[in-house]
């Protein structure tokens, strides 16, 4: 199963940590998605900036 994860808040003003992980997942504009294996590092990212972000389960 994979994860796509799209931005849909702006990461300015927000604490560094969550700013590293927005970068992390490889996300830089408001609308911008990307899909990333299901793993517990990565819903363990989500989970910290999930004010941020909307998830979606793609089953491939």
């Amino acid at each position: 199963m994979k994860l796509k994860i799209t931005l849909e808040k702006s990461p300015i003003a927000r604490l560094k940590n969550q700013i590293a992980t927005i970068q992390a997942l490889g996300l830089k504009k408001i609308g911008q998605s990307v899909v990333k294996e299901d793993s517990d590092a990565v819903r363990g990212q989500v989970f910290a900036v999930r004010h941020m972000v909307k998830v979606e389960e793609i089953n491939e």
